[in-house]
C-alpha cells in the first residue's frame, strides 16, 4: 500500500506517528498547503524512509491527482476540514485510488424549514457518485474517523452480535477535558466544531426517514464511563445519523455531543455576531481593504488543538449506545472507547481528541492492506465486519469497551 496523506495538521501528525509502529503500508507521503508542516510532521518519525513530505493544494483537484501519480499512490487519506472534501474526493477518483475520509461533503441547510426538513444532507455530493465508484469497481470508505468511523463500527457490531432487534442508536460524545491557561480552546478544529455544531442537528426515525431539529435540541445528562461522569448532551448535526441507516437497521438515530453551557453559550454568540459565517467580509488594514471569512479569523484567535496537549488533562470518550431486544428480552448498551490524555501525550505526543481521531483511518488502512476489508463503491464504516476492526484497534493497544446500561 502506497497512501497519500493530505493534512499534516493535529490529526494528519498523529495518523503518521501511530503508522510509523505498522509495517503494512511501502511509502505515506505527507502533504500540506503549508510544506514546512509537513517536514515537521516527517522528521520527528526518526528517519523512517517510508514517509515523503510533499506541499499540495487540498483544493486543486488535478494537482492531488497528479501527485498521487507521480508518487504511485493507491490510496489518499483525508486530513484536511471538510471543505477539501470534493477535490479531494474527485482526485482520488480520478487517479483510481482508494479515498478515505473522517467527515464527509458539507450540508445547507433547507432555504425554508431549516428546523424541519433536511436540505442537502452532509455526504450527499459523495452519495451522488455511487454508482460510478461502484461500476469502476473503486472504493470511497467514507466518514472513517472516531465519530463518524469507530461510533459506526459500533452500530454494526450491535446489530450483528449484542441484538435481535433495535430500537434506538445513539452515538454519545463526553468528555472531561480542561486545558490550562485558557478559557475557550477548543479540543478539536473551531471550524468543524462551528459547522456541526450550528448546523440544524439530522435525526432519523424509520417511519418519518431524516429530520432536523433546532441546535442544541433534546439536552439529556449520559453518565460517561471509566470517570468521566455525567455530562449534559445535545442534538448535533453529524455523520452517523446519515450513515448508519443506511447499512444497520434501527427505529431511531441520533447524535448527542457533550459541550456543556458555557461552549454552547460560546457558540451561540459567535452565531449572533455573524463570526460563524464562512462568506468573506471586507476588512480595512494598514494594506488596504482585504476579503476575509469571519470563522477563518475566530479559527486564527484560538490556539491551535494541536498545541494544547502539554496544557490539556483529562480524558474523551466516544461511543455508541444501543437500545432493543435480545432473545426476547429488552436489552440496553453503551460501546464506547476513553482516550486519556495523559497517555497519549506520554505515548504519541498528540493530544487525546486528534489522537482518538487518527487512530481510526490507520486501523482501516491495515485491514484494507491485509483484504480483511474489501468493497467497491461509497461506503461508510458499517458496510464491514466490525468484529476484525474491533480486534485490530485492541492490538494497536487501544482497548474499547463494553458496558450493560
Amino acid at each position: 500500500m502506497r497512501v497519500l496523506l493530505v493534512g499534516a495538521g493535529g490529526v494528519g501528525t498523529a495518523v503518521t506517528r501511530i503508522a510509523a509502529r505498522r509495517p503494512f503500508f511501502e511509502v505515506m507521503v505527507v502533504a500540506d498547503y503549508d510544506p514546512a508542516r509537513a517536514a515537521a510532521a516527517v522528521a520527528a518519525l526518526d528517519g523512517d524512509a517510508r514517509f515523503v513530505a510533499e506541499r499540495i493544494d487540498a483544493a486543486d483537484e488535478a494537482a492531488v491527482a497528479a501527485l498521487l501519480a507521480r508518487h504511485r499512490c493507491d490510496v489518499l487519506l483525508n486530513a484536511t476540514d471538510p471543505r477539501f472534501v470534493m477535490p479531494l474526493f474527485g482526485a482520488a477518483r480520478t487517479a483510481g485510488a482508494t479515498y478515505v475520509d473522517m467527515a464527509m461533503s458539507l450540508s445547507r441547510p433547507h432555504p425554508e424549514r431549516p428546523h424541519q426538513e433536511c436540505g442537502v444532507k452532509l455526504g450527499d455530493a459523495q452519495f451522488a457518485e455511487a454508482d460510478d465508484w461502484a461500476a469502476a469497481g473503486a472504493l470511497a470508505l467514507v466518514g472513517m474517523g472516531v465519530e463518524p468511523g469507530l461510533s459506526d463500527v459500533f452500530a454494526r457490531y450491535a446489530a450483528d452480535e449484542l441484538f435481535d432487534e433495535i430500537e434506538e442508536i445513539g452515538i454519545r460524545d463526553g468528555a472531561n477535558l480542561t486545558v490550562d491557561g485558557y478559557d475557550f480552546a477548543p479540543s478539536f478544529s473551531i471550524w468543524t466544531t462551528i459547522e456541526e455544531c450550528l448546523n440544524p442537528p439530522v435525526v432519523y426515525e424509520a417511519d418519518r426517514g431524516w429530520f432536523t431539529t433546532a441546535p442544541f435540541s433534546e439536552p439529556e445528562v449520559f453518565d460517561f464511563p471509566e470517570g468521566i461522569g455525567p455530562v449534559e448532551c445535545v442534538n448535533v448535526e453529524h455523520e452517523e445519523v446519515l450513515l448508519v441507516p443506511r447499512w444497520v437497521k434501527a427505529d431511531r438515530v441520533t447524535f448527542k455531543y457533550g459541550l456543556g453551557a458555557e461552549f454552547v453559550e460560546t457558540l451561540r454568540t459567535l452565531h449572533r455576531l455573524g463570526l460563524d459565517g464562512t462568506t468573506p467580509v471586507t476588512v480595512p488594514s494598514a494594506q488596504g481593504p482585504v476579503r476575509v471569512s469571519p470563522r477563518d479569523v475566530v479559527a486564527a484567535c484560538l490556539p491551535d488543538p494541536a498545541t494544547l496537549g502539554e496544557r490539556m488533562h483529562g480524558k474523551t470518550c466516544a461511543g455508541t449506545w444501543v437500545r432493543g431486544v435480545k432473545d426476547g428480552a429488552p436489552r440496553e448498551v453503551y460501546l464506547y472507547h476513553v482516550v486519556d490524555n495523559q497517555w497519549s501525550m506520554a505515548e504519541y505526543g498528540s493530544q487525546a481528541v486528534v489522537w482518538q481521531t487518527a487512530v481510526n483511518p490507520v486501523v482501516a488502512l491495515e485491514l484494507l492492506a491485509t483484504g480483511a476489508w474489501s468493497g467497491a463503491g461509497v461506503l461508510g464504516p458499517e458496510a464491514f465486519p466490525a468484529r476484525p476492526f474491533l480486534d485490530l484497534l485492541t492490538e494497536y493497544g487501544s482497548p474499547w469497551g463494553l458496558r450493560e446500561q
